[in-house]
């Protein structure tokens, strides 16, 4: 379903291709049996009941709150934004608002501001339930629903997305909070599809039914051998065994934004151990042409380009008009469709860059829609569980992660860091 092309004959040939995809093909029974592979089969083994006491809990949502705050950061939020971005935005009354993602005072402000005279619900997304800027985002808006609700109905309010064994869980149990399980088995970066993004999306207005039934569909073609996201993780490491030790995640459509943050957390905290890995990184193409066009054309070669392209082209188009003066001199494009333009400007970019000597892949979607969204999350996430195996590394865990908390609660007093 998502499709994968790349000139290999540029670095290997067919059999060395063929080979190596037979060797990484080999690790996909690795990311079924890891004890964080729980992503694997979770678009036919999620939780049904589960599932439908989102979506009513999302209705209810919808019914009584102008906006939904989320509160959480890193995987416990760029991927549902990711979605909901890609898709267009909210689609009704209520809207999302991101919050607990940094220890910006001036931000928090913003969403205690924007929250103050409206109708708002929470929704705490924390696997332990101890990440400090999303604890302490959470005390203030519990507060503030208590100050706008009143003590009983303001837990009617709050929705607890977390792990079993949480420390939120007394939280839960204390003030009967709606809560939803984030699997074990399942880290946060690999979480998107799982009740961390599923509540966000349906309060959205997103169709997670579809959205889950792309996965499954994108899961049929990768399940065994990998399928085109082994030929992806396959050419990652060939460019860089070369040299190419930097990868740009490159998209013609800004409401990709976050999708692309998503990516660089995915591909960056499962790659980046041991002193290995590509540094991920990305652009949003035209507006990067006119700000880093020059390095990509001229810089270091270090960088390759894995261009995200949808096959479809916008239904309602918009239309570029003639002009009686001509001044600008583009009548010549008078009545071409917007999107076919940018259509034809991608492939231009890329074939500028190749010949620039940067090694270019493609990675497309069949359209923008939820079922295409829900099949590119799942060939990204197969494709770097294989990479990241093919390199050495444990894709699931994040070591370095934790070190600057040790050397952070120390300095902030926490007892026991002295």
């Amino acid at each position: 379903m998502i499709k994968f092309e790349c000139d290999y004959s540029k670095f290997l040939s067919e059999a060395e291709l063929s080979e190596r995809i037979r060797q990484t093909g080999h690790f996909v029974w690795l990311s079924q049996r890891s004890t964080k592979g729980g992503w694997v089969d979770w678009p036919v083994n999620y939780n049904a009941a589960e599932f439908e006491r989102i979506k009513k809990a999302a209705e209810k949502i919808r019914s009584d709150s102008d906006y939904l705050v989320c509160v959480g950061v890193g995987g416990s939020y760029l991927g549902f934004r990711a979605v909901v971005e890609a898709l267009g935005g909210e689609r009704g009354r209520t809207k999302l608002i991101f919050t607990g993602n940094s220890f910006s005072a001036r931000e928090l402000e913003k969403v205690l501001d924007q929250i103050k005279d409206a109708d708002f619900s929470v929704n705490v997304i924390s696997k332990s339930g101890t990440t400090m800027e999303t604890a302490i985002a959470f005390r203030f808006l519990r507060q503030r629903l208590i100050e706008r609700y009143g003590a009983e109905e303001a837990p009617k309010r709050i929705f607890i997305t977390t792990d079993d064994e949480s420390v939120l869980q007394q939280e839960i149990a204390g003030n009967h909070y709606e809560s939803f399980a984030i699997p074990h088995n399942i880290g946060g970066r690999f979480s998107v599809l799982t009740p961390v993004g599923m509540l966000p999306m349906a309060v959205a207005g997103i169709d997670v039914d579809q959205l889950m039934k792309g996965a499954e569909k994108e899961r049929e073609a990768l399940i065994y051998t990998g399928g085109n996201a082994t030929k992806y993780a396959v050419m990652r490491n060939v460019l860089l065994e070369r040299g190419f030790n930097v990868e740009v995640l490159a998209n013609f459509e800004p409401s990709f934004k976050y999708f692309s943050e998503w990516w660089k957390q995915l591909f960056g905290e499962s790659e980046g151990k041991d002193g290995k890995g590509i540094f991920p990184a990305s652009v949003i193409y035209s507006t990067d042409l006119h700000s880093l066009g020059q390095y990509m054309q001229d810089g270091q070669r270090i960088v390759f380009e894995t261009f995200v392209e949808s096959e479809q082209t916008e239904a309602e188009q918009i239309v570029v008009p003639i002009a009686v003066s001509d001044i600008d001199e583009l009548n010549y494009l008078a009545g071409q469709k917007l999107d076919e333009i940018k259509h034809t400007v991608a492939q231009a970019t890329r074939e500028a860059h190749e010949a620039g000597g940067v090694p270019v892949m493609r990675v497309i979607m069949p359209d923008i829609s939820e079922y295409s969204m829900g099949a590119l999350i799942y060939f990204f996430e197969m494709a770097c569980a294989l990479s990241a195996f093919t390199l050495g590394v444990n894709p699931f865990n994040q070591p370095g992660v934790d070190d600057y908390k040790v050397k952070m609660f120390r300095l902030l007093g926490k007892p026991g860091y002295n």
